[in-house]
């Protein structure tokens, strides 16, 4: 191909990811209609992500999907009278292909693969969240929570708790909103409105409370009615310590992004959320490393039976260490945690058994902190009761990232060259590093990777999802 047709054909593809956007936006803002390719996000995707999730698709199927054969798709699905779902262009675009030659058949295929969500009831009110607490995994659900402004979205953003309350504290919020060292920068804006304490983000109004404790808020205040506090703290785990935000006025349920404990429900999205009942008031979302590999452990523990294992995690430093050696109350982690790697303890290996009763005593569990801010690896050693080798393994796990159940807790790779930074922003609970898997007869080790702050923070918009009985189909099925 000569150099001109290259550059033509780019501006064929660039022109053609500008059509899709307005599409994509309308669909999504109108109609609740979130559209992917094969499980890559094109919700606000820019015309280059656009691009480049088509070029993914070469490594699931062995051949390119090209935006011209994929946009008729998104043509039919806009003129679709389909609410509240997932739709995964891809994979629809890919099968219709495979038996057909032209496009005369697509509204008609569309209209049969989408039938599920064909005029879908859109009768469930829209839910109030609040936020309690704003660091690395607050901010997070608030851009996920912001991203999905619209007439369509159930899940409105609409206050979010801290304590203090100092001369300047509502523009550093504010700032910490809009930039993020590790995250890149809010896609959209920002402003604050100072008088009424409220932070305004791409059209949506969160109220800004400032409280020392969950017993000083009043929600109705605000026109907060039947909330969903998400309690990102960490300081209250256990059902008396959360109980204390359902004495508040205005608040209905509660969600803790942490372990708990006692007998509160940990739930792994896509592994346990049937067990959330309309009567619980109180759920854990579990850890982004129960997160990370329950689901890879569901799918291989169905398919060959686990016998027992051993889970490593590699895992990011987080804020409770110290940036320099000083006093810490936990073994090790007074060490200054951007130079050192630091053995620790996790109980994400037994927590599994929480949301994954059938692995309860099968596995044991230990960290190790290193000098990265994001992304983390667990290394899962198992043996087995069926055997099997890498391949067959690798094709297991494929198999499992693109069609089963845990399609979007599961993401697989066959790079050679990927890196930590290179997963930052996954939105899967985690990603199978195939090229890693050693497998031989009954015996396997699996390498795991996740984004321990946005991949988690995905998971716990899911749990939100259900706990506010807001669950949307994923088609096709």
């Amino acid at each position: 191909m000569s150099a001109d047709k290259h550059l033509q054909s780019w501006q064929e593809r660039f022109e053609m990811a500008e059509a899709m956007q307005p599409l994509l936006g309308k669909l999504y803002r109108n109609q609740g209609v979130e559209v992917v390719v094969y499980g890559k996000p094109l919700l606000i995707a820019s015309t280059i992500e656009i691009i480049k999730a088509h070029r993914l698709v070469r490594r699931h199927v062995g051949n390119k999907l090209r935006l011209r054969e994929s946009f008729p798709f998104i043509e039919a699905l806009s003129k679709l009278p389909i609410k509240q779902c997932k739709v995964d262009i891809g994979k629809l675009a890919v099968n219709y292909w495979r038996n057909h030659t032209d496009a005369s058949e697509i509204e008609s295929y569309m209209a049969r693969e989408l039938a599920p969500a064909m005029n879908h009831a859109d009768d469930v009110p829209a839910k109030d969240v609040v936020l309690y607490g704003f660091g690395r995994i607050g901010r997070l659900l608030a851009r996920l929570l912001i991203e999905r402004t619209g007439r369509s979205n159930k899940l409105r953003l609409r206050a979010i708790v801290l304590r203090g309350g100092k001369a300047g504290d509502l523009e550093k919020r504010a700032s910490l909103l809009r930039r993020d060292s590790v995250h890149g920068p809010f896609n959209g804006s920002v402003s604050i409105d100072e008088e009424n304490n409220a932070i305004i983000a791409n059209g949506t109004y969160i109220q800004v409370i400032y409280a020392n404790s969950p017993e000083e808020v009043d929600y109705t205040q605000y026109g907060i009615n039947d909330a969903l506090v998400v309690d990102n703290t960490g300081i209250w785990k256990d059902e008396a310590g959360l109980g204390k935000h359902l004495a508040c006025p205005g608040a209905a349920k509660v969600l803790l992004t942490a372990p708990a404990k006692g007998d509160i429900k940990n739930i792994v999205y896509g592994v346990n959320q049937q067990d959330i009942l309309d009567e619980d008031t109180i759920v854990s979302a579990a850890s982004c490393t129960t997160n990370a590999i329950t689901p890879v452990l569901k799918a291989v523990n169905d398919k060959y039976g686990i016998e027992n294992g051993h889970v490593e995690t590699i895992h990011s430093y987080t804020n409770d260490q110290n940036l320099i050696d000083n006093y810490h109350k936990a073994d090790r982690r007074g060490r200054s945690a951007p130079l050192n790697m630091v053995i620790t303890e996790t109980g994400a290996a037994k927590a599994v058994a929480k949301a994954l009763p059938v692995l309860k005593g099968k596995l044991t569990g230990n960290a190790i902190r290193v000098p990265t801010p994001n992304v983390s690896m667990a290394i899962i050693s198992l043996n087995l009761q069926g055997e099997t080798n890498k391949e067959d393994m690798n094709e297991f796990l494929r198999d499992a990232a693109l069609h089963s159940d845990l399609q979007n807790q599961i993401d697989f790779t066959e790079s050679t060259e990927i890196v930590s930074s290179d997963l930052v922003g996954s939105r899967f609970a985690g990603v199978v590093d195939s090229q890693a898997t050693i497998a031989e007869g009954k015996r396997t080790i699996l390498y795991v990777w996740y984004d321990n702050e946005f991949g988690y923070s995905c998971q716990v918009i899911g749990v939100m999802q259900k706990m506010l009985g807001l669950e949307y189909l994923t088609l096709p099925a």
